[in-house]
């Protein structure tokens, strides 16, 4: 049975465009923004709105889309032909009353918003065509007739009721409004006051929260409704405001869904585009949206959304269960997400806030989304089945403008303490790290979605390159991948059950250190990892520097009985494998599948990157084919098996170890030859500790010294008295900037000392209660509890 996405899926197809108001076609089916009273503000709105699902601006007859408005017609045409109204349904598969099945009514109801758009599209087929208008009256009427209505108890998932059918339906109401009856809009009316009343909207949070707003807007719309309007305005202000626990955005650019989720790239893009549309949709109106507030959801688009784009694709460690949406393409209803797909949402999205931006806004984001578009040599979004045509008119739009100026990938280092997040993007190439916390959970699973997600909270480390690997994590990664293995984590091989922790769960690990220090340039990150259902616990820390990233493992024990590994890399390498390993200038054998331990000090997969291990020690190797179904991860996922080779580089710590290590420099990018050099320059690298007290490096060419003391002591040249993050990065102009978080939130005082003759102190925080230059320097920073993690600069001069 065909069950479309109930959640988030639908967003991309239902995306906004540009404000600008475009002809419409005439005549009596379609009244325009002319045919109305120049009084009749919600008439002007109504049309707006439609224009908003639209589009506009494009020539239809232009590729792309002339065939994405044939399909358009052609998909339409097909649920027209296939309806058939029952009791029990409107469509024989999406049947209404068997046992939590509401995703089959926001799935009807997503359908007649198709059939309406072919009907009020130009180029569809069936643009104005009586017929399919005739279809859409129907289901609407049968809709209300048989579950949605206002009589009706709400069964299965709240969401559907709530978000997915009353979108779907207002959607449709405003596209075919001229044709409906007062007795249909009053009952359509009344359905949704039932389901989704002001009191919905006053309980929520978030991205839920705007979309129910967007849900009060369109049935102020619907039935010329001042006092809904005016409800769905107000109601959105509590969005906008910093949070500093639960859903929201934070100060430090972290956004967070369902508690403790890190969100960024679903229920994120979820926030960013719905602001965007009621900011668009009732600008300049009675109702417009000028709370000044919003200006924080302005900013968070650099903030909190850009450092985690790149080359069109959002990460996916900010995109939780949405990672296991991968379903084939063959069902148009159910096209297959990935980053890409969901980085066009995003970009798209970007594109309709700029609408309700400053003219300087607007510019640098046009400029950003050109680069990231042009730049997705993976996937074009310009040939991305799964966005609407207004989404797709907007990025094409950008495309073509001439005077926008396409803008590199923001480079710098991100740390996103309130959820357990840090990004480092360098020219060339862009990595993040997912850790798990006191606030963030392990993973989220729930509605069937990403049930072996148990290791992604520890320690995933994934990066991509400019113009390589970026379908790493595209390519049916999620499926086929060892979930035990996945890159940077430490894991125990304990079996963990399907859902480990129960759904919507969410569990977290009683572990308060976990972030770290930043400049914006480089990064001092720490996790102490306790482990899901396990014994596991590992003290690991990630130095991120200009052409690397130095990892460190240790304090790692484990009572579980089975092996723990320390997972350098494991890379898809697609179908046909390839990637030569070289192993201190040795190249490995290429054979499927093989296995094997080699001492090494440094390793080299072609293509991808280079690995250094400048303690050296024992190196375990695997090539190997994996299988797996989307259906494996997610209920509604397809039962198709996929095959993926894979390279995967680790330390086997064995069984059970007691306070086991590793290190390692991880170079994405690196050629054989640049990887070995840095593994024979001794000079380098310092590892000032690795242990379960401190873990800290110093690189002299970058002036670079940093350690994450995980308690009270001292590494090379720095002391701290208690638990903190500390780096240090001394500049070509004598300054250096001395870097200090609190991680663990608790420090009530902090001292911090390095060793370095400093002349003067340039300047400091307010948390700093004094500052000691000469021969050494000495901070005494007062409470920290109140700082949420970010980080304490202090720039002082040098002697």
């Amino acid at each position: 049975m065909s069950r479309p996405w109930s959640r988030r899926s639908f967003l991309v197809a239902a995306g906004g465009a540009t404000l600008a108001l475009v002809p419409l076609p005439s005549g009596p089916l379609f009244p325009t923004r002319t045919a109305f009273a120049a009084d009749d503000e919600f008439a002007r709105l109504r049309t707006r709105w439609r224009e908003l699902q639209l589009g506009g601006g494009f020539d239809a007859g232009a590729e792309p889309f002339r065939t994405k408005l044939a399909d358009l017609g052609a998909q339409a045409r097909d649920f027209a032909d296939r309806m058939s109204p029952a009791a029990t349904s409107l469509w024989p598969d999406l049947v209404f009353r068997t046992p939590d099945n509401s995703a089959n009514v926001t799935g009807s109801c997503n359908r007649l918003r198709t059939m309406a758009q072919a009907w009020a599209q130009p180029g569809t087929g069936s643009t104005g065509d009586a017929g399919l208008l005739a279809s859409v009256l129907t289901g609407l009427d049968q809709l209300y007739a048989r579950v949605y209505r206002e009589d009706q108890t709400a069964y299965g998932n709240w969401w559907d009721w709530q978000i997915g059918s009353p979108q779907a339906l207002l959607d449709t109401a405003v596209l075919v409004h001229a044709s409906l009856s007062a007795t249909q809009k009053s009952q359509l009316g009344a359905a949704i006051d039932h389901f989704v009343p002001d009191s919905a909207v006053a309980s929520s949070t978030g991205a839920n929260r705007v979309d129910l707003c967007r849900v009060l807007a369109v049935r102020g719309l619907l039935g010329d409704s001042a006092a809904k309007l005016a409800s769905a305005r107000d109601a959105l202000s509590p969005v906008f405001p910093y949070v500093t626990t639960g859903d929201g955005l934070y100060r430090d650019g972290s956004f967070v869904q369902h508690t403790n989720i890190a969100y960024t790239g679903t229920y994120g893009t979820v926030l960013l585009g719905g602001v965007g549309l009621l900011l668009a949709a009732l600008a300049g109106s009675t109702w417009a949206i000028t709370d000044p507030q919003r200006q924080v959801v302005l900013d968070a688009v650099e903030r909190a959304w850009a450092p985690f784009l790149y080359n069109g694709l959002v990460m996916d460690n900010v995109s939780g269960r949405a990672v296991s949406r991968g379903v084939a393409a063959s069902d148009p209803e159910r096209l297959q997400q990935d980053d890409h797909r969901r980085g066009h949402a995003v970009l798209a999205s970007v594109l309709l806030l700029g609408q309700g931006a400053s003219a300087a806004e607007n510019a640098r984001w046009r400029a950003l989304v050109k680069g990231w578009a042009q730049r997705d040599y993976y996937s074009p979004p310009t040939g991305d089945r799964s966005l609407g045509v207004a989404a797709l008119a907007r990025l094409r739009d950008v495309l073509d403008d001439t005077s926008v100026t396409a803008a590199p990938e923001p480079v710098g280092h991100w740390l996103f303490s309130s959820m357990a997040r840090a990004t480092h993007r360098r020219p060339g190439w862009a990595a993040s790290v997912s850790m798990a916390d006191k606030r963030i959970s392990y993973y989220e699973t729930g509605n069937g979605e990403n049930p072996r997600g148990w290791h992604t909270g520890s320690g995933m480390l994934t990066w991509w390159g400019a113009d390589f690997a970026n379908g790493q994590y595209s390519d049916a990664f999620w499926p086929t991948v060892d979930p035990y293995r996945l890159p940077g984590t430490t894991t125990s091989r304990k079996r963990l059950a399907d859902g480990e922790g129960g759904a919507w769960a969410n569990k977290r690990p009683d572990a308060g250190w976990v972030g770290g220090a930043t400049d914006g340039t480089y990064g001092a990150v720490g996790q102490h990892l306790k482990a899901l259902s396990s014994t596991l616990q590992a003290r690991k820390s990630w130095f991120f520097l200009d052409d690397g990233i130095v990892c460190l493992g240790a304090g790692i024990s484990c009572a579980d009985g089975t092996p723990v590994d320390s997972v350098v890399d494991n890379r898809n390498l697609g179908t046909v494998g390839g990637a030569p390993l070289t192993v201190d200038g040795v190249v490995q054998p290429s054979a499927y599948p093989w296995s094997a331990t080699a001492s090494a000090s440094w390793a080299h997969l072609g293509g991808h990157a280079g690995y250094v291990f400048p303690s050296g020690g024992t190196l375990a190797l695997l090539r190997e084919e994996r299988s797996g179904r989307w259906s494996d991860i997610n209920t509604g996922g397809d039962g198709a098996v996929l095959s993926r080779r894979y390279a995967t580089l680790y330390v086997d710590h064995g069984t059970d170890p007691v306070d086991a290590s590793y290190a390692y420099v991880l170079m994405p990018g690196a050629t054989a030859q640049r990887t070995a050099a840095r593994a024979a320059d001794h000079g380098w690298l310092d590892l000032l500790a690795n242990t379960g007290a401190a873990q800290g490096i110093r690189v002299p060419s970058l002036g670079v010294t940093a350690v994450n003391f995980w308690a009270a002591g001292t590494a090379g040249p720095l002391t701290a008295d208690g638990p903190c993050s500390v780096l240090v990065h001394e500049h070509g102009d004598g300054t250096a900037s001395v870097c200090v978080s609190d991680p663990p939130r608790e420090r009530t005082a902090l001292t911090v000392t390095w060793r370095r003759a400093v002349a003067s102190v340039r300047s400091a925080p307010p948390t700093v209660r004094a500052a000691t230059p000469g021969a050494t320097l000495t901070l005494e920073f007062g409470s920290l509890t109140g700082q949420a993690g970010v980080t304490q600069e202090v720039v002082v001069a040098l002697a």
